[in-house]
């Protein structure tokens, strides 16, 4: 088992606490407006006590068990968008290759390995799986299926193993250790999708891209950046080590790059003509809808972390 530092512990219980509140709130309501279906928002809830549950039992355990969890992650992640996207029937062994990057990616990590860490999937498995495909003989379509195997696998592998090497970097907050990274990135990721909703469906009017994302509005996203940015300055010197005035650069970086990363899959849906990527988790879809956020934010968090402290 794992010996939560204290500021983590506190974190974690404060989240916790949160779950207990807005589950509370969805009883009341539910009283109070019989007539009105909240099954969506139960749904929402219920599945955020089993994911946060999870984090925190990986987490708890072992860093080897927080690191098999993220690379599970990625491999649901990735299944998730093959299963969405047209593949060539002709690329199922350049396929197999890619899903065996995952247990490597994830492995140079369990190892500290940054060099190879940050080159595998950009460089050699971007080398080897058109050479793959090129031996299967297959040219018809070849430059669509090359682009959209490279760029699912450097999404749902690449970026989302950025939060796991979070869990090893040398830890400078004793009081938070590296766990602290990690829920940092994961809670100020999702708090900021809450917020963009919450001030857009108090103040939004004007939209930002109505052919995308119909609802994203100027207001919830301005509104989403300040609450972000406020937040991570006193959260982050808690659980990160950043300073206060790091910590609310951390908030800008976050929310800007959260909102992209949802809009960037909320294009590849609109392309695809789907609601949900997937069906894996009620009331929020699939893990992609999940993790379409930390796509962006994982990634950047950490290299202004790596960059900036180590």
């Amino acid at each position: 088992m794992t010996e939560i530092p204290a500021n983590s512990f506190y974190v974690m219980s404060g989240i916790i606490g949160i779950l207990v509140l807005a589950s509370i709130v969805c009883i009341l309501l539910r009283f109070k407006n019989p007539q009105v279906d909240y099954t969506e928002l139960r749904q929402r809830i219920q599945s955020w006590w089993v994911m946060i549950a999870l984090l925190f039992f990986v987490l708890i355990i072992s860093e080897t068990a927080s690191l098999i969890f993220f690379g599970f992650l990625s491999f649901l992640a990735f299944k998730e968008f093959l299963s969405i996207v047209p593949i060539r029937h002709a690329d199922r062994p350049v396929i197999f290759w890619a899903y065996l990057a995952i247990p490597v990616q994830y492995f140079w990590i369990s190892q500290g390995w940054y060099g190879m860490f940050i080159v595998f999937i950009p460089v050699y498995m971007f080398l080897l799986l058109p050479l793959r495909m090129v031996l299967i003989g297959e040219t018809k379509g070849f430059i669509k299926a090359v682009g959209t195997i490279h760029w699912a696998l450097m999404l749902t592998v690449f970026c989302v193993s950025h939060i796991a090497y979070l869990l090893v970097l040398p830890i400078k907050n004793q009081a938070a250790g590296s766990i602290g990274l990690v829920i940092f990135i994961l809670f100020m990721t999702q708090f900021n999708d809450v917020c963009q909703y919450v001030w857009g469906k108090i103040l939004g009017k004007h939209k930002i891209i109505p052919k995308v994302s119909p609802n994203k509005t100027w207001e919830g996203f301005l509104g989403g950046l300040f609450s972000i940015t406020i937040c991570c300055g006193y959260v982050a010197p808690l659980l990160t080590p950043l300073t206060f005035t790091q910590g609310l650069l951390a908030g800008l970086l976050i929310s800007s790059a959260g909102f992209v990363g949802d809009i960037v899959i909320s294009s590849v849906k609109r392309d695809l003509q789907i609601k949900d990527s997937g069906t894996l988790i009620p009331g929020h879809g699939g893990v992609l809808d999940r993790l379409d956020s930390l796509t962006f934010t994982a990634p950047l968090f950490f290299h202004y972390i790596y960059f900036l402290v180590y």
